[in-house]
């Protein structure tokens, strides 16, 4: 008897074409947001539900070929790039949302259901969800589960690891890990839940979320505050922490300003360009955006400033943060960092930084934004060729010489995988290791990725 193919057999479980095999039907799964990360992948296969992944880790592993879960495919170290010939395994059409309970405020969705939808299912409930970022469209519910997502609201709501209630994955050996719909309060051993979350897919494949919901807030106000230096700007961080209603505090040097305006074709904001912004925004009850505006009259060192109320001019100045990604890679492949040190460190963590660059790579141009609410910066490098990983050495040392952290919420992926020890100990390393091994003793999930 002829053996059947892979493909062949794959197809048995979820459908011959949910089962891509040809080149250009496949290069869209096989190639990071950045551009920088890609490789190929043996077959490329979209299950439907629970059932059907667990079939195709069965089939994979029996196959003794590995696989790579991936969601949305907006990370940005690779994290769910197939680099040597792995099945894709993607979750896109597991993009369910039920269950919205507005009781105990929470919400069951799948991994392949995007944050914009889970955002959606939520405000018709009345309510809202904690985290939030620009790739919302794109990003899928396992994926931000999978690098403990964080995004413009973490200074009020934290992370994804905060939201979850309860996940639900499959292992490498084909069963079923955690219980979902969960209980917020479970002391029964091991939290199998929270392990998942940040595990970057190498422990399971996360097929379902018991997510935590919030109060959605009937007020917003935004500002934009423009600082002749970051240390200004940084000042101003610390008083604006303590305002009860701060829901975001993001920060922009002049760079993403100037090429935010040319990539979209608007008027900048202000009549000359400054060195630092701080994009600002309140969330509350009746009375928030007054109380907002007192807040601003007591920040000290603003040199010009924007402020609405109104959720169409919100929009608008926020276009200046959510507009930097795709300003940034329309001038070529970035190298990003996405990195995170004390609060009280970023003028200094700034000032070394470009003179690092500087010296790495004259030519280079560095475009610096973040969440300063939290100390996390995306720094972006233009002017490099992709495989060039100088500008890695030079930045995460700098972080470590800072008492920071080479990655803030996208992960290690296969890009951080060198660098893993300037974050974790020789000991952390040892025992994520030993759990990768207990869960996955044959490496079949993501091989390659986050472990050095």
């Amino acid at each position: 008897m002829t053996r059947r193919s892979l493909p062949d057999r794959l197809a048995d479980v979820v459908g011959p074409s949910h089962v891509l095999t040809e080149p250009d039907l496949k290069s869209g799964y096989e190639v990071d947001w950045t551009g920088r990360w890609r490789g190929e992948a043996a077959v490329v296969v979209l299950p439907r539900d629970r059932d059907e992944v667990t079939a195709v880790v069965r089939v994979c592993g029996e196959a003794g070929v590995s696989l790579v879960p991936q969601g949305g495919n907006t990370g940005l170290v690779g994290g769910g790039v197939p680099c040597a010939g792995q099945v894709v395994l993607s979750l896109r059409r597991m993009d369910r949302i039920w269950d919205v309970d507005p009781v105990d405020m929470s919400v069951v969705a799948e991994a392949g259901a995007t944050l914009a939808s889970l955002q959606g299912s939520a405000r018709a409930a009345g309510l809202g969800f904690g985290v939030d970022f620009a790739a919302r469209d794109t990003a899928t519910v396992g994926g931000m589960l999978a690098t403990n997502a964080g995004g413009i609201h973490f200074v009020r709501h934290g992370n994804m690891r905060r939201q979850t209630i309860a996940v639900e994955a499959v292992s490498a050996d084909a069963s079923t890990l955690g219980r979902v719909p969960g209980l917020p309060k479970d002391n029964t051993g091991y939290d199998i839940s929270s392990l998942l979350v940040g595990s970057e897919g190498t422990l399971g494949v996360i097929t379902r979320a018991h997510l935590q919901l919030v109060q959605a807030d009937p007020e917003r106000a935004a500002a934009l505050l423009a600082f002749a230096a970051t240390e200004e700007a940084i000042e101003a961080v610390s008083h604006l922490r303590r305002f009860r209603h701060l829901s975001a505090i993001e920060i922009l040097d002049d760079t993403c300003l100037e090429i935010v305006a040319s990539h979209r074709g608007i008027a900048p904001p202000f009549p000359r360009y400054h060195t630092t912004y701080l994009l600002i925004e309140a969330a509350g009850g009746v009375g928030c955006a007054e109380a907002f505006l007192d807040e601003l009259s007591a920040v000290t060192g603003c040199a010009d400033s924007a402020v609405a109320s109104e959720s169409p001019d919100i929009a608008r100045l926020w276009q200046w943060r959510e507009g930097v990604p795709g300003a940034i890679s329309a001038l070529g492949i970035p190298h990003k960092f996405d990195v995170t040190v004390p609060i009280r460190a970023i003028g200094r963590f700034e000032d070394e930084l470009r003179c690092e660059v500087t010296d790495v790579a004259p030519s280079a141009r560095i475009v610096l934004f973040g969440h300063a609410g939290d100390g996390n910066l995306h720094v972006n490098v233009l002017g490099l060729a992709p495989d060039d990983d100088r500008m890695e050495e030079a930045v995460f040392r700098l972080v470590h010489t800072h008492g920071g952290s080479i990655s803030a919420e996208h992960g290690i992926g296969i890009a951080k995988r060198r660098w893993l020890s300037l974050t974790r100990s020789r000991a952390n390393i040892e025992a994520m290791r030993r759990i990768k091994h207990a869960l996955d003793p044959g490496g079949l999930l993501n091989p390659g990725v986050l472990l050095p």
